[in-house]
């Protein structure tokens, strides 16, 4: 590893040096490794130096992938932030690029025991003990960090309803977002009515939108947002308890102040089971909750006027509520990185981990999910454990989860997409090891089953799949009233009641997309930054964001992504 003149604070396995030479051409992340990442394009026959040891590039070695810093025999195992990511399948010389064709899946297997470590070291955060947050305080002492009401269809034959109710308020409320691109629409057809040729609709230009927040009916209510899908009935009980499960998460989250749910009347999921699950969470629940039954109504004009006049008051309620000052140690993180590349596990993933770790030592709570992206640190996380308990149900969940995908002949090494691959992420224990290093090095205080919630203070583990928005989606259900989502190649996913805030890895990536990128993480690579140092900006940005006085661009786009998990193989 790099030498270290003036430490920082360990995040995982690895430390980021005082001393990280700008533009290093490649970085050696732990001492055990014999592989490196390539921060730059590396030419053919040109000389790098890692750990105090030079080698020359056998091959070109693009930005972000892997170069072999041994001579490999078919079976020798490659190793990566100091575990197991894959085994030779072939020959691979000293200094040349690791690629799906040389190097398969492998990942350190687990016990389910807890090791020996030592006592945790908790950043100091002395400086933000006294820190608030402007959120919406609710009766049970949750905070929001936002004020929405929700409309939930029970059945996917509920939508268009729901999207009835939609078109009536959206508009009508001041929360539509994308009425720039109708007044284009607008402009197209009266173009081509009036004779316009095609060259002349071609030059007619889209117009900027004013603020629609000024508009607001309610200006304490930050969005009315439609839970649709495609669920509900046609699947097994289990399927539709789930998904109970979850809609319940979100009728009871604390950014949520109250909802509107239609049922067709005999769907799987019937409201008596929604309703189970809302006390499940919370015995004492009192939020308004409006249920309406479509086989007893005479017509579904009955039906929608009145749950569009119930809603509005109940908006009207809603709006009654206001921020009011609230600790830093009632927000809820969940941790998410997707279009991930091969900087995500040394720049924008350990920035969010050394900021998991301050919020933890604040009393805060962190939700770290995606199980198959945690394939090969499993013991690491088992060793961090509280007790034996929480130990064994982590690896219960992820072990039943991994048999699930090999019984239908898939399995954990298939989760990463062409895109991952592409940049840097040959395997999955690769992906894994880089992925495990958003929740920090905290204690593992919980291991949650789908779609449970987050009740201890602490760092918990949510079983999901590691598709983006299925994660995201079920760590705002286990009520994170944040969410952090770090990527390389970009994304625009959002969440309909949880502020998503996305991270880049790379200052390209966040000059090329600059509507759906927050916050860069890109000067690590250059050697200008360090994750410590950065997870302060990235707090104090949270405590805006947490406080509504800075939207993210998810929340600007109106990216509302919703997509409940049918149990199974999603990977």
């Amino acid at each position: 590893m790099m030498h270290v003149e003036v430490p920082f604070r360990k995040c995982a396995r690895y430390t980021f040096c005082a001393n990280f030479p700008p533009m290093n051409p490649v970085l050696l992340i732990d001492p055990k490794d014999n592989l490196a990442v390539a921060l730059r394009d590396i030419e053919a026959g040109e000389t790098v130096e890692a750990a105090g040891r030079t080698y020359e590039a056998a091959e070109r070695i693009p930005s972000k992938q892997k170069m072999a810093l041994v001579d490999f025999s078919k079976g020798d195992t490659a190793t990566l932030f100091g575990v197991t990511v894959g085994i030779a399948g072939e020959p691979i010389a000293k200094g040349g690029l690791i690629h799906t064709g040389n190097l398969i899946h492998d990942a350190d297997d687990f016990s389910g025991e807890r090791g020996q470590i030592g006592e945790w070291n908790a950043p100091d955060v002395s400086d933000w003990k006294g820190r608030t947050f402007e959120g919406f305080h609710r009766s049970n002492g949750e905070v929001g960090t936002a004020n929405y009401w929700v409309v939930i269809p029970m059945v996917f034959c509920e939508t268009r309803n729901v999207n009835a109710i939609r078109a009536a308020f959206e508009s009508s409320l001041g929360y539509e977002k994308t009425s720039h691109y109708q007044r284009l629409a607008n402009h197209l057809v009266g173009g081509y009515r009036s004779g316009q040729t095609s060259a002349e609709l071609s030059e007619i230009e889209l117009e900027e939108s004013p603020d629609p927040a000024a508009d607001r009916v309610f200006p304490n209510v930050d969005g009315i947002k439609f839970l649709t899908h495609t669920l509900g009935c046609g699947g097994t009980r289990g399927d539709a308890e789930a998904l109970c499960g979850l809609l319940a998460g979100y009728i009871t989250h604390p950014n949520v102040a109250g909802a509107t749910v239609l049922s067709l009347g005999c769907e799987i999921a019937q409201l008596e089971m929604l309703e189970k699950a809302i006390r499940d969470r919370e015995p004492n629940f009192d939020k308004p909750l409006l249920t309406y039954t479509q086989q007893g109504y005479p017509d579904e004009r009955t039906l929608l006027s009145s749950a569009i006049k119930d809603t509005f008051l109940g908006l009207v309620d809603a709006n009654q509520l206001s921020r009011e000052p609230a600790p830093l140690s009632k927000l809820c993180l969940g941790v998410e990185c997707g279009g991930s590349d091969g900087f995500s596990g040394i720049s924008a993933n350990p920035t969010l981990g050394e900021f998991s770790d301050r919020l933890v030592a604040l009393g805060g709570r962190v939700i770290l999910s995606e199980f198959p992206e945690l394939c090969g640190v499993e013991q690491e996380l088992i060793n961090r454990c509280v007790s034996d308990e929480v130990a064994q149900r982590f690896a219960q969940l992820t072990s039943a989860y991994a048999e699930c995908a090999r019984a239908v002949g898939s399995d954990f090494s298939e989760n990463p997409s062409p895109g991952n691959i592409r940049d840097g992420l040959i395997t999955d224990a690769i992906k894994s090891a880089g992925a495990a290093k958003k929740g920090g090095t905290s204690p593992v205080v919980a291991a949650l089953d789908y779609p449970e919630v987050a009740t201890e203070n602490g760092l918990n583990l949510l079983c999901t799949p590691g598709g983006d928005v299925e994660s995201t989606t079920a760590m705002a259900g286990a009520h994170a009233n944040l969410i952090v989502f770090t990527t390389g190649l970009g994304t625009p996913t959002g969440n309909p009641v949880c502020p998503v805030l996305k991270v880049s890895t790379n200052t390209e990536l966040a000059e090329r997309l600059p509507d759906l990128i927050d916050f860069d993480t890109g000067a690590i690579i250059r050697g200008e930054a360090t994750p410590a140092g950065l997870s302060v900006d990235m707090l104090e940005l949270l405590i805006e964001v947490a406080s509504g006085r800075h939207p993210t661009k998810a929340q600007q786009l109106g990216q509302d992504d919703f997509q409940p998990w049918k149990r199974g193989v999603s990977l």
